[in-house]
């Protein structure tokens, strides 16, 4: 199994660490989160991101609540209550809790608080091995496009899905990481993804476990897919719809119109948890709006007089005046037909035949 560099998250005694993503690519530190408060601040602010993380720390923060709280039905709901109302988008987080209401709310107080951090922990571990089973199955895409290339394979990526938004591998690049493990040469297409500027992390990601990689800002994706330069797109997501409609950072759904243009084939990469067949379509998925600031400032580091670009103080700029209007979509929908594939752990399917791989999900 895949064994992350950093945990993204663990728990501590009677509190949870998790890796400050608010901090990267410029410092790697680990945040401390005691309280029900705290936990909901941190998928709120962003600290952790990524759908499946999400949804695996919403559970252990579940668990703390209890820890904290006690173990009545009132503290149980109060956290459950608290914790869903913090992202909008991610389906996992719904997934995650309502695994934990199921698993606790028929329980004795006295029973409750031992098993839900023994859910949580079984919730974390499903998610890495999760991961590895979508590296697998996208790993056979790879291998057969990288056959018809004499060249190493060129992937195009959006947001970031790598181990630093799950509890494993990733999703989108857990099949690229699986390729690098079999001696499979492949390059690596990573848009900045603004306003958040995900795509740094896996750039940071990538650097770090040595696969190549080039940084391009969002706006080049079009031109390098027209002139050929990319073999296939790999996203993750955040929701995808029963009719294969999919939910991920804004700005997939322009890199799936120019794939099609292109005749580049476009994928999603998902973990079961990510899959909502309550949800009839794209239209019904619910998009969260953010503040301007994310689109008003710009996070940076800024060097001390003498020193190296790269070193200094994390710092944050303003790039339009204070009045300007904004509008901060977080999210945007690809229409099922612009995809050629959804990689889950149990295989890889058309997107609108999504209820055959998963038959006891049927509404």
């Amino acid at each position: 199994m895949f064994q992350q560099p950093i945990p993204t998250l663990c728990r501590d005694g009677d509190r949870l660490l998790v890796l400050d993503q608010t901090l990267l690519p410029f410092r790697t530190e680990r945040a401390a989160l005691s309280t029900l408060d705290d936990v909901a601040a941190a998928i709120r602010d962003m600290q952790v991101r990524g759908a499946p993380l999400i949804g695996a720390t919403a559970a252990f923060g579940v668990a703390l609540a209890l820890e904290r709280q006690g173990a009545d039905d009132r503290s149980l709901q109060h956290a459950l209550t608290v914790l869903g109302a913090t992202r909008p988008t991610a389906v996992n987080l719904h997934w995650a809790l309502a695994r934990m209401d199921t698993a606790l709310r028929p329980l004795r107080p006295a029973q409750r608080l031992a098993a839900a951090w023994a859910e949580a922990e079984a919730i974390r571990l499903d998610d890495a091995q999760t991961c590895d089973a979508i590296g697998r199955h996208g790993l056979d895409i790879l291998r057969a496009l990288a056959a018809t290339r004499t060249r190493p394979l060129r992937i195009m990526t959006h947001c970031n899905a790598g181990w630093l938004a799950t509890c494993g591998a990733g999703t989108a690049l857990a099949p690229i990481y699986a390729a690098q493990a079999a001696g499979l040469a492949v390059e690596v297409f990573v848009s900045e993804t603004r306003p958040r500027n995900q795509g740094l992390l896996t750039a940071w990601e990538l650097r770090a476990a040595g696969v190549a990689h080039v940084l391009i800002a969002d706006n080049a994706a079009g031109l390098l897919l027209m002139r050929g330069e990319v073999d296939l797109v790999i996203t993750g997501a955040d929701r995808i719809a029963a009719n294969g409609d999919t939910a991920n950072k804004v700005g997939t759904y322009l890199k799936a119109l120019a794939a099609q243009a292109a005749g580049v084939p476009f994928y999603i990469a998902a973990p079961h948890s990510t899959l909502d067949f309550s949800c009839p379509d794209g239209a019904a998925i619910p998009i969260e709006d953010r503040g301007a600031d994310e689109v008003c400032r710009l996070r940076g580091v800024a060097p001390s007089p003498g020193t190296k670009d790269d070193e200094g103080e994390i710092a944050t700029v303003r790039l339009a005046p204070m009045d300007t209007r904004v509008a901060n979509p977080a999210f945007d929908v690809t229409p099922a037909a612009l995809i050629r594939g959804i990689i889950t752990e149990r295989g890889v399917v058309a997107a609108g035949e999504l209820a055959a791989l998963y038959p006891e999900r049927r509404q």
